[in-house]
């Protein structure tokens, strides 16, 4: 049994997360997890929300709310939302939280005094019309490297590049719009990033496992010559500097956030102080494996920044094994964005249809190897394809069958042949691919090995026709459907990481719900599992049917930024046509 932390790159408490948030790391992270404390393995699946920097700020400005207040009314929205999604959290905290402040004052102290912190004078950028200095994000501009118009100060959308306010061409004001920003000089603390390449390049090295995208990104920004950080703003909601002259700056968002895994691991601790041990996951865990999830963008502060924290603070923290860093999905053929209200947002994604059928699509569509085009055309064929007419039928037209001719009991009688013996070697092999695919956090290879186990159960079913033996030969209809309804167990365990709610219920019906259903034994033993004389149920139909004009009705109410009444409305309609 393996020990396995966990981590979801935290997503911005400003407002609701889209369906590009929940591909990107949130998902990934979730699937994994339930994989791993299926095959027995010690998992603690750790998140928070991001409460820090100027997001926040501006988010609650524009809803008239104090950041605290803001970010307490959020967080709560943000973890109901994902509940609703089955995301299995261990525990979801906040960034915002004391441990948080306790632990990045502490990292910052030991950088301190290991000679790691270089105080700087800043040109800053001041803006006359709002009366204070803009820190990155309080400042919108034209990208120097890839020339997007609506580049952040502290990091381009489009190419990715880190930015300092200073580098955008055209600069202007996210609070007033103002383009008469000044310069002026303000004092700033820089981590010595630059000290520490070498160690870095070490650590680096050591690594194993990482996806091409994630190790390319990580040398390339060592190629290019390892700057030193600012990791102080001019702002009031965060992390107290605790420096002598610092009153009134607090420490920048991406040095605190990654420190609050640490925080949060902390307060999934302090919920059973008598038996959690948080350093056991942090301090000195050797024998721990950490795996991070998130999307491109962050790499570089997991790959980079959080690494010349740990690595920094000449302390035994548990530093990442394994970075599985995916691309993007994008939306109509450019990019989801929170800040610009683009494109299908999470709770407006749970209106328009169930939970598993967003897990199942995002999962088989990962941008693992480029980026992802969502498209509700697609969305609702494969779903139809897969999800209704693949697993759903299969696991109705076995049970029903059960129901009406055994009267729901599983049958006796009979004995497995050759098509059997097939079967189960054929699984085996499913199975062992499964799982590599898994274990090499291949998530659409995954999602396509448990699609070819549902294919290869319905095509035993079609070719060994219980339903026209039945009629001619009893006993060998019995063990068709004793091996069938085994076979639907099989499907639900091993589809039970990306579709929860209708693998749980599949389970339960079969008599075999588990709040983990453990992995699925090797072939033959798996389809003896559920024996005769057992009594099955038949569920509920698993996934109904999107009717045409469905994703035509949502490309048009989605087709603007935002949504409106008539939105809601024209969606809801359609859902009442969806069983």
């Amino acid at each position: 049994m393996a020990k396995v932390l966990i981590t979801s790159a935290l997503p911005y408490i400003n407002g609701v997360k889209h369906l590009g948030n929940l591909a990107g790391s949130l998902l990934p992270a979730d699937i994994h997890a339930r994989f791993r404390r299926q095959i027995g393995d010690e998992v603690l699946f750790i998140c928070a929300t991001d409460e820090h920097g100027t997001p926040a700020e501006l988010a609650a400005a524009e809803d008239g709310l104090e950041i605290a207040a803001y970010c307490e009314r959020q967080h709560a929205a943000q973890a109901d939302i994902y509940r609703r999604f089955a995301l299995s959290f261990d525990h979801f905290d906040r960034s915002s939280g004391p441990r948080n402040h306790a632990l990045t004052q502490h990292f910052f102290r030991r950088l301190e005094a290991r000679g790691l912190i270089a105080e700087r004078v800043l040109e800053q950028i001041w803006s006359p019309t709002d009366g204070r200095f803009l820190p990155d994000r309080y400042v919108i501009g034209t990208c120097p490297h890839c020339g997007y118009g609506r580049a952040r100060g502290d990091q381009c959308e489009s190419c990715t590049r880190t930015l300092d306010p200073t580098d955008l061409i055209a600069p202007r004001s996210a609070l007033s719009g103002a383009t008469d920003l000044e310069r002026r000089p303000s004092r700033h603390l820089f981590l010595r990033q630059s000290a520490l390449v070498g160690e870095l390049e070490r650590w680096l090295d050591s690594r194993r496992g990482w996806p091409p995208l994630v190790a390319s990104i990580a040398r390339k920004w060592l190629a290019e010559g390892l700057r030193d950080r600012c990791i102080t703003r001019d702002l009031a909601w965060g992390v107290p500097v605790p420096e002598p002259g610092y009153e009134g700056k607090v420490f920048y968002v991406w040095f605190d956030a990654p420190i609050a895994y640490i925080a949060a691991t902390q307060g999934w601790a302090d919920l059973d102080p008598g038996r959690r041990d948080w350093r056991a996951w942090w301090w000195g865990a050797g024998d721990v494996e950490y795996l991070q999830f998130l999307g491109k963008d962050n790499v570089p502060f997991h790959a980079i920044g959080f690494p010349c924290t740990l690595l920094g603070s000449g302390e035994p923290w548990k530093t990442v094994d394994v970075i599985k860093g995916v691309n993007w999905l994008t939306y109509d053929g450019g990019k989801f964005s929170t800040s610009e209200g683009r494109g299908v947002f999470l709770d407006h994604a749970l209106d328009l249809a169930p939970a598993d059928t967003w897990r199942w699509w995002l999962a088989a569509n990962a941008p693992e190897g480029g980026d992802t085009d969502f498209a509700f055309g697609r969305f609702a064929a494969e779903v139809n394809h897969d999800l209704a007419d693949g697993f759903g039928n299969l696991v109705h037209r076995v049970l029903s069958f059960t129901a009406a001719r055994y009267g729901g009991a599983v049958p006796e009688g009979g004995e497995p042949g050759e098509a059997e013996h097939r079967l189960a070697a054929a699984l085996d092999r499913h199975l062992a691919d499964l799982r590599a695919h898994h274990r090499g956090l291949a998530l659409r290879r995954a999602a396509a090995e448990v699609r070819a186990i549902w294919r290869l159960a319905n095509a035993y079913l079609a070719e060994q026709a219980p339903w026209t033996a039945i009629h001619t030969d009893p006993g060998r209809a019995a063990v068709v459907s004793r091996t069938g309804i085994n076979l639907i167990r099989v499907a639900a365990v091993v589809a039970w990481a990306f579709i929860p709610g209708a693998s749980g219920r599949v389970l339960q019906a079969l008599g075999t719900a588990d709040p983990v259903p453990a992995w699925p034994e090797p072939g033959r033993a798996a389809l003896h599992r559920i024996a005769a004389g057992q009594t099955v149920s038949t569920p509920p139909i698993l996934f109904g049917k999107f009717p045409p004009g469905w994703a035509e009705a949502q490309r048009q109410a989605f087709a603007g930024h935002g949504e409106t009444a008539a939105d809601r409305a024209l969606a809801a309609d359609w859902l009442m046509h969806i069983p």
